[in-house]
């Protein structure tokens, strides 16, 4: 990896778990999703234009981050006769009070499309319980469970139970692995700036890979991505925990609709 720069002892600040936990907050807000990519799967699914030419009645839609399209469209491969993925932004999770108003304009846009059912594809992702207000105020709208996508990858009450133990853990998905140097090299302006690395990840001991693939090509990109932060590696195989579940159930309960 270009500009990496070498290794050397780092006197750490210590902080107590509550300014741990804000600071990740902050570092996350500041985590630019690749440009794009979201958006290029999404189309696979059908764009929103695409989408206002068809009959939706009876059809069910899914509306989702960006980043977290490569795997619905995997879940939903074999359901696709009755359910469309619309994808908004991913990038918005850095201005995370674009997601709730997002999300309801597309949810009233699916309604007038017809759709029978409709499932929100979101954490809480930094919204501070505002997206939930929307869905309840929507019609009782479901979404992923948990307040982000390490939770859910996870496995929430895994994650939740660990929070002590992960509380100087960076954690990185397979979409951030895949878009580490756009999203946290040159997001964070590291490239240029290598002294921010000791003050974005100095509270940092560990960069812990949550796996959704077995991708020796990919693991070997989260290694360079610990080496250049200067941290310790761990791998930890979640596969696609509860989103799994989730969008499971929901394409289950659309094939009995749909049958009806």
């Amino acid at each position: 990896m270009t500009n990496e720069p070498a290794p050397r002892k780092r006197r750490r600040r210590h902080a107590g778990p509550s300014a741990l936990r804000e600071q990740r907050r902050a570092a996350a807000r500041h985590r630019a999703h690749a440009p794009g990519t979201g958006k290029a799967l999404a189309k696979q699914a059908g764009s929103s234009k695409a989408l206002e030419k068809g009959a939706k009645s009876g059809r069910s839609l899914i509306i989702a981050c960006g980043a977290l399209a490569r795997d619905i469209l995997f879940l939903i491969r074999q359901h696709r006769d009755h359910i469309d993925l619309h994808c908004l932004p991913a990038e918005w999770h850095n201005t995370p009070q674009r997601i709730p108003e997002g999300v309801r304009a597309r949810i009233r846009q699916a309604k007038e499309e017809g759709y029978a059912r409709i499932f929100v594809a979101y954490g809480d992702c930094g919204t501070g319980g505002a997206l939930d207000a929307v869905l309840g105020e929507e019609g009782g709208i479901s979404r992923l469970p948990g307040p982000h996508c390490y939770a859910f990858y996870t496995g929430v009450e895994n994650f939740m139970r660990h929070l002590e133990r992960d509380a100087r853990s960076y954690f990185l998905t397979d979409y951030l692995v895949r878009h580490f140097d756009s999203l946290i090299v040159k997001g964070l302006k590291l490239d240029t700036h290598p002294e921010l690395i000791e003050t974005c990840f100095g509270n940092y001991d560990t960069l812990v890979h949550l796996a959704q693939d077995d991708d020796p090509a990919l693991e070997r990109k989260a290694q360079e991505a610990a080496r250049f932060l200067n941290l310790a590696y761990e791998r930890r195989y979640v596969g696609h925990g509860d989103l799994a579940t989730a969008i499971e159930r929901f394409a289950g309960e659309t094939s009995s609709k749909a049958e009806e």
